[in-house]
């Protein structure tokens, strides 16, 4: 497999259940060493995609490549070089976790024992603790223990911070992008729109079986404008501000959104009532995310 060669590879995907069409001729591509995001609604076919990049289902149509294999055909030397981290992980019920996550990650081949005691601290995991014994966000963290501290070449990750809280999904991202730096590709489904924001360096929104737009933050952003929200000496006259639209003046403060290419000249006749406090917010990935749905709807 060489460097330019993507480490997922889907075009065309198909996959029926009877009469119901869960993907639609999707197509998805994931570079070597890149976070990608992979967004959409519960039902958008999501885990579909995902079970089938994992040779857990058999697509009806197109072609999928993993890893330069078929997940298919080639499914248990494909899972010794990735590792996948469900949204409720099932763990075996006697077992410690530190048992679990020697397994798994003998099953993938090996372990970076230095590495897997570091996150087991900044995971701060227990253990010695059996399956039965934890709760939600302590079977997460077994399973990110063992996908991380692993050789892993590319991580699935489906939901993967489900349960944990606050603290421990900074220490999650924080070892995402450390696995990025090893050169570990990552495909990221995830309903935290921060997390994807905060990871990504592409995502993939996906609609119906469907991939309906995929890039960067800053290429989905192009057609979208900026909130601006700023603090005026005086007040202007709303039908002067030129570029700026949706104005919103309450006494001296005021709040409109502007094209990406206007900011310069909003600023320029912004500054004449006298700026005291300003903001120029770009959309969110969620408000981004809501846009792009409320138009397909519509």
């Amino acid at each position: 497999m060489s460097e330019s060669t993507p480490v997922i590879e889907v075009s065309g995907l198909i996959k029926n259940f009877g009469k119901f069409t869960a993907l639609r001729g999707l197509d998805l591509t994931v570079a070597k060493g890149e976070v990608h995001g992979f967004l959409g609604p519960n039902g958008a076919g999501k885990s579909t995609t995902i079970r089938v990049l994992l040779g857990l289902l058999k697509a009806d149509a197109g072609e999928v490549r993993l890893l330069g294999g078929d997940p298919w055909k080639d499914v248990v030397e494909l899972h010794r070089r990735l590792a996948y981290v469900p949204g409720d992980v099932s763990l075996w019920p006697g077992m410690t976790g530190g048992e679990a996550i020697d397994l798994l990650g003998h099953l993938r081949g090996s372990l970076d024992e230095d590495r897997r005691r570091d996150l087991v601290d900044r995971f701060e995991l227990d253990t010695t603790k059996r399956g039965r014994q934890y709760s939600k966000g302590n079977r997460q963290k077994v399973a990110l223990v063992a996908a991380l501290a692993s050789d892993a070449e590319l991580l699935i990750l489906d939901e993967p911070t489900s349960g944990l809280d606050p603290l421990m999904e900074e220490v999650f991202q924080e070892t995402i992008k450390e696995a990025k730096d090893r050169g570990v590709s990552v495909l990221l489904s995830s309903h935290i729109m921060s997390e994807v924001e905060n990871l990504t360096d592409r995502l993939s929104i996906i609609r119906e079986g469907r991939i309906v737009q995929t890039g960067t933050l800053d290429d989905l952003r192009t057609d979208t404008r900026s909130t601006i929200t700023v603090t005026l000496a005086s007040t202007p006259d709303a039908s002067l501000l030129g570029p700026l639209e949706d104005v919103t003046i309450n006494g001296h403060d005021l709040v409109a959104t502007v094209d990406p290419d206007n900011v310069g000249e909003a600023m320029a006749l912004l500054s004449e009532y006298g700026i005291s406090n300003l903001t120029v917010q770009p959309p969110s990935l969620e408000s981004l995310f809501l846009k792009l749905y409320d138009e397909a709807t519509r």
